[in-house]
């Protein structure tokens, strides 16, 4: 792994955000804007799951509704962690928050686009009080997860 994460922090890429006193700060504001929006759309839809709004609305609806913010957020956070990541992957390498950081990310996405999706996706399995709970908790752990394990990467 360790050659990898020699290779991003040599690249162009890595050293041009790092020779700039502007990119970072704002692909870092991008990041976090698009997390801000990842994890409003994951709050709300996980509230309706555990009841808690949207009731005149079927749980596959809000989840239709809720699908292109929830991927747009992610795809923009990954792209910006990216950059990110190429301007520091040697300190990322040796930082217990970014690995927890993306073992969070990696099970908080494969939660959500095979469990959550399948719960909401029809009538019958969002009308399981115990799976939707399971869905609700599960996403709202795994994904404020994320963002505490990148919230504890620069203070490592």
């Amino acid at each position: 792994m360790r050659p990898f994460f020699e290779w991003c922090d040599q690249t162009a890429v890595g050293e041009a955000i790092r020779d700039s006193r502007f990119i970072f700060p704002i692909a870092e504001s991008i990041h976090l804007l698009a997390l801000t929006v990842l994890l409003g759309s994951v709050v709300v839809l996980s509230l309706r799951l555990l009841g808690g709004g949207l009731r005149s609305q079927s749980i596959p609806d809000v989840a239709r509704t809720l699908a292109p913010l929830t991927l747009g957020g992610l795809l923009t956070m990954l792209g910006t962690g990216a950059l990110l990541f190429c301007s520091e992957a040697m300190k990322c390498y040796e930082n217990p928050p970014f690995w927890f950081k993306m073992e969070a990310l990696g099970l908080a996405i494969l939660f959500h686009y095979t469990f959550v999706r399948s719960t909401t996706r029809s009538e019958e399995a969002a009308a399981s009080r115990v799976r939707t709970a399971v869905a609700a908790v599960g996403s709202l752990l795994l994904w404020f997860g994320v963002g505490a394990g990148g919230r504890a990467i620069g203070f490592y």
